[in-house]
């Protein structure tokens, strides 16, 4: 057998093969898995208590008028029923709302509030008396109402807002009606 039958016999013998070598499986690259996070839907539990801050704007009506900025702290305890929240809290701001020579100092809250739980949202209503102090005029206590809009942003941080209406009537025996109304944004840890 010479060279060039033997050449051309591997190749025949490799262009017959290629075909059914073309076919045979390669075994495939194993890819790592990845690991994808999963996003934990916040479920709007809130029951447990909570601390925070408010800043925002109080404005003087009745007898004395002025406006300006208000804020301070708020703790409370919210229970969960399932649709329906309820809670107790107080709140306590500091302000320098010149008021026609008066000046409102602070304000001080003790509250109830209910709500309608929304998941991550809480929509309420809240009332409670309220208790003032004007330079001028000395303390005087009152009562309050108002409506407010909560958010969980994490699972133990919320945001929210707060309209609230304040009536003190003859303030202290001094024959002045004061009124206020304040508009806050807080944020509270709840724990």
């Amino acid at each position: 057998m010479s060279i060039k039958t033997l050449m051309l016999g591997t190749l025949g013998a490799t262009l017959i093969a290629a075909p059914v070598l073309a076919g045979s499986p390669t075994p495939a690259a194993v890819e790592p898995a990845v690991q994808v996070p999963v996003a934990v839907p916040l479920t709007g539990d809130w029951t447990g208590g909570y601390v925070g801050g408010q800043i925002g704007f109080g404005k003087v009506d009745g007898d004395i008028s002025g406006d300006d900025v208000i804020g301070g702290l708020t703790m409370g305890y919210d229970y969960d029923f399932g649709q329906w929240v309820l809670g107790a809290g107080l709140d306590y701001d500091w302000a320098n709302i010149d008021a026609g020579g008066n000046t409102l100092e602070n304000v001080a809250r003790l509250k109830l509030r209910a709500g309608y739980d929304m998941g991550p949202g809480l929509i309420y209503a809240t009332a409670g008396a309220a208790r003032a102090d004007i330079d001028t005029l000395g303390s005087d206590d009152g009562y309050f109402a108002g409506i407010g809009y909560e958010h969980m942003v994490s699972g133990n941080m919320s945001i929210g807002g707060e309209v609230l209406y304040h009536d003190f009537g003859d303030f202290n025996g001094s024959g002045i009606n004061v009124d206020a109304t304040t508009a806050q944004v807080r944020a509270t840890f709840r724990f």
